[in-house]
């Protein structure tokens, strides 16, 4: 997808624009473009219901029970659920016109301000995760592995691994924070002089980030996952660039599987952690514009 043709500046398109992290210029986009948020999101939603119910039928003429489908059947259905989000973004992005890209946050970011972005996320995801368990008695895995039979057999250890780690960070990180983020952020919410439409911004997709999770973790894991999902949108604002936010939460995915479901050693972990990382970026690195340049004044989060 190509970046629109230039246009003529003006001194309003000199400004910062709210939905631009430090160093990120975003076109000013169309009053109209917030729509497609909740857009894409409904249509995202019923394209992954219909395929889940349409995977799970041929499923069950195939010997899988309908009930308890096998581990099979529900990774087939989980890729489909996933993509169908993502191509409801794309949809809706052609249909906009004007996010290529760079506006769906595959920008390159210096490697110091990556990887200090992750530190600083993960180390407030992780302490508020501690205090939350620790107040509330959390306890208990994630349905999704076990569901994908990753203790069953090597291949289905592998195929979960691939899904969990690699896969799925890449198709919500591209949604929940390159389009729903990137397309909210735009909201015009002001106190004073303060700019208060990518705060708004992170918490609802923090939010529905939590509820997409619904199916996978317990109720009481909903929580931090949605201040997980509500920091991954700080590091897409502090950055520029969507490539921290797979990274922390790819990392976050080989942690949980390693430590929650295959009781791996540090080593075991380390390596599925590094193997994750190397492939998404081998994937991903092809989409990958220009660096951001220096951070405009005032477009960071405080």
């Amino acid at each position: 997808m190509s970046p629109p043709p230039p246009r003529a500046r003006s001194a309003a398109s000199d400004s910062p624009q709210p939905g631009a992290g430090p160093g990120e210029s975003i076109p000013p986009p169309p009053r109209a473009g917030l729509w497609l948020a909740p857009a894409a999101l409904l249509l995202g939603l019923a394209a992954g219901i219909f395929s889940t119910l349409l995977i799970d039928i041929v499923g069950s003429s195939l010997g899988s029970p309908m009930s308890k489908p096998t581990p099979a059947v529900n990774l087939v259905a989980d890729y489909a659920f996933d993509l169908s989000f993502v191509g409801a973004a794309l949809y809706f992005a052609v249909l906009q016109g004007r996010m290529g890209r760079a506006e769906f946050g595959y920008r390159r970011t210096s490697w110091w301000s990556g990887a200090g972005a992750v530190a600083l996320a993960a180390g407030a995801y992780y302490l508020v995760t501690t205090v939350y368990a620790a107040l509330f008695a959390v306890h208990g895995n994630e349905k999704l592995p076990s569901e994908l039979g990753a203790t069953k057999s090597t291949a289905a250890l592998v195929a979960s691994a691939v899904f969990v780690c690699v896969a799925a960070p890449m198709a919500e990180e591209f949604f929940f924070r390159g389009f729903l983020f990137g397309v909210l952020s735009r909201m015009r919410v002001r106190a004073g002089r303060l700019e208060l439409g990518p705060w708004l911004a992170a918490v609802i997709v923090a939010l529905l980030f939590a509820l997409a999770h619904t199916g996978s973790a317990s109720s009481k894991y909903l929580v931090p996952l949605g201040f997980l999902g509500f920091v991954l949108c700080l590091v897409r604002w502090r950055t520029g660039s969507l490539y921290p936010c797979m990274a922390l939460h790819s990392l976050n995915n080989c942690l949980a599987l390693g430590v929650n479901q295959l009781d791996w050693n540090a080593g075991e972990i380390v390596l599925l952690m590094a193997g994750s990382l190397v492939t998404i970026g081998l994937l991903t690195a092809p989409l990958a514009r220009a660096r951001a340049g220096n951070p405009p004044h005032g477009s960071r989060p405080a």
